[in-house]
């Protein structure tokens, strides 16, 4: 089994609650978010660093940010969608019924799928099972509940045929690959991919190579941790700050891995905490899907 180890990137400023890498194609940019502070985050890949550029404010809370196709990026902020306009202007487009801090929950990860639909899932603040949800927004700015009973739904990302979709719960400890139907969006039937039930962390955010290998990053463990797509531990990253919260591959040639941490629940200082990581893994990633519905007018189906 392989084993490397990431090297955290200089010029970039700790976040409190660091989640959801994604390499925006159509910018050469990275795109990050600091949950806990409601901030997306923007920044340059050099060699095996980035220097970030940009910060801008989405909401109380940011789950994740996706590149969209009609400008800047659909954020999955508080209770439901916005857009993020190029220039730094967060614009609500809806509250997900039964979502937000009212109902005790927020948004958390999410992406698009192939077509471009985007998915965004939620979690309760404490924690609760079986109170998160993943909702959809279709191409038309519908918005449709997907699947109930998550308890944190977190990473997830499709396989290049579009007929897989993976999604973790970390709070069942579990990556499960479900069938996917890509003309209507409709998860199917399911099986357990990675269980970490027992272990010391959990599955937090991931992303799918080139070669359809899972990297999924463990809360808890301090690693990045690439399965085949049957289960098999393949090669571990190492990661010197315990809350390793998710990955993507950055870039020009998306063979860089970049790593986000968090501090969140640490109660001893850890200087590396919050801080983004990078390492050269000897493999290729995918080009992230882009939101290709509307930037107004969404509604709840």
């Amino acid at each position: 089994m392989l084993t490397l180890t990431a090297t955290p990137a200089s010029t970039v400023e700790p976040a409190v609650h660091g989640e959801g890498p994604v390499w925006d194609a159509a910018r050469q940019e990275l795109l990050w978010v600091d949950i806990d502070r409601g901030l997306v985050l923007r920044g340059e890949v050099t060699g095996d660093d980035v220097r970030q550029v940009a910060a801008h404010r989405g909401g109380g809370t940011v789950g994740f940010a996706v590149p969209a196709a009609d400008g800047g990026w659909l954020l999955g902020a508080d209770g439901g969608f916005t857009h993020l306009s190029p220039e730094g202007t967060a614009t609500a487009l809806v509250d997900v019924p039964g979502e937000g801090p009212a109902a005790g929950t927020r948004m958390n990860d999410g992406a698009a799928d192939p077509v471009g639909r985007c998915f965004g899932g939620t979690m309760a603040f404490d924690s609760t099972p079986g109170a998160g949800s993943l909702h959809r927004v279709d191409l038309d700015g519908s918005v449709h509940v997907v699947l109930r009973d998550l308890t944190i739904s977190n990473g997830i990302e499709w396989t290049g045929d579009g007929s897989t979709v993976y999604l973790a719960d970390s709070g069942a400890s579990t990556v499960r690959a479900y069938d996917y139907d890509v003309a209507t969006g409709v998860f199917g039937d399911s099986r357990v991919v990675v269980d970490l039930t027992g272990e010391n962390g959990a599955p937090d955010g991931l992303t799918v190579d080139a070669e359809g290998c899972l990297w999924v990053a463990v809360w808890g463990a301090g690693q990045v941790r690439r399965y085949g797509s049957t289960g098999e531990l393949l090669a571990v990253v190492e990661v010197p700050t315990p809350n390793t919260s998710s990955c993507a591959f950055a870039g020009a040639d998306l063979d860089l891995l970049v790593i986000s941490t968090s501090t969140q629940g640490l109660t001893d200082p850890d200087p590396h905490a919050g801080r983004l990581f990078t390492v050269r893994p000897g493999v290729t990633g995918r080009p992230a899907a882009v939101y290709r519905g509307p930037v107004t007018g969404l509604r709840p189906a």
